[in-house]
């Protein structure tokens, strides 16, 4: 069994440090003993877990999978150490979070970098993609979701509150095409929407009765990256809709005039989730309070 951890941790370490020679230097080993420990691995396993050039290695995609599983299985031994010594230490080890783009640049990184401050032998990684990111199959240990739930199964999902957006658009768009004064009025205008195909036409907004409808709008523009669907809302390119904490300077300024608010009042449910365990370690405990107690305030219009 020790020898099987040995092999694992050896190839962990070949997987982040790029390649034998730095895993050499790291685990103090010599590099013919980390090949050697890859070797003894892969021939047990059965499988080729890298693909090794003179001047490259990389992943084959046996050893991706093997590789994030090996990550949980650390991940859990650093669990049971946590559960022994909780109490007794700091928060130490790697936080590996996945978060929407433009939120994770305006809220979340400066939270991680005030914990990072805080705790010094915490490592944290983040990504950032709009895109739906699974838990087990990327090894993520905490994700920040915009949007309905879809599947929970497994999963501790604890909501960060509700996104409130806004429809709007530039002072000198306005002036040339009126401001909209109903719903009606949005057929001739021009949006730029968020979204990577046709699916994402529709905008929903409420009806004089305060119900949802799906509004089509025409549009030039498509964006999937929120940041540049403001850049060229502030540059007059149409209407858009945008989180309130994204743009609230340039609300305040003038630089964006809200369009038919009641109605364009819309949001979306954040949630901030993780995989269930009868353990949450330490380092992820610190992490998920820190943004439960400091996103929420951010999501909403005052």
């Amino acid at each position: 069994m020790s020898d099987r951890l040995s092999g694992i941790a050896v190839f962990v370490q070949a997987v982040e440090a790029g390649s034998f020679a730095r895993t050499a230097e790291r685990m103090h080993l010599s590099r013919s003993a980390v090949a050697k420990s890859i070797a003894r691995l892969e021939e047990r396993l059965g499988v080729r877990l890298f693909h090794r050039t003179t001047r490259s290695q990389s992943l084959t995609d046996e050893g991706q999978a093997y590789y994030d599983r090996c990550l949980r299985a650390l991940d859990e031994l650093e669990s049971g150490e946590a559960a022994v010594n909780t109490g007794r230490s700091v928060p130490s080890g790697r936080v590996r979070l996945s978060m929407p783009v433009l939120f994770g640049r305006r809220c979340v990184a400066p939270v991680l970098v005030r914990l990072a401050q805080r705790y010094p032998a915490l490592e944290l990684t983040a990504s950032f993609t709009d895109r739906v990111v699974d838990l087990v199959d990327e090894g993520v240990d905490l994700v920040i979701r915009s949007g309905p739930l879809l599947d929970s199964s497994g999963i501790v999902a604890r909501r960060l509150g509700e996104q409130e957006t806004c429809l709007c658009a530039a002072p000198a768009y306005l002036a040339r095409h009126g401001m909209p004064q109903t719903i009606a009025d949005l057929a001739q205008h021009s949006a730029i929407l968020y979204g990577r195909n046709s699916r994402d036409a529709q905008m929903k907004m409420r009806d004089e009765e305060g119900r949802l409808r799906d509004v089509v709008i025409p549009h030039q523009l498509r964006f999937d990256d929120l940041e540049a669907i403001a850049e060229v809302a502030l540059d007059g390119a149409g209407l858009a809709r945008l989180p309130y904490w994204s743009i609230a300077g340039s609300l305040a300024q003038g630089l964006l005039v809200p369009v038919l608010e009641e109605a364009s009042q819309v949001s979306f449910e954040m949630h901030l989730m993780w995989l269930a365990s009868r353990h949450v370690p330490q380092r992820l405990r610190v992490v998920i309070d820190e943004l439960m107690a400091t996103l929420p305030p951010l999501l909403t219009k005052t």
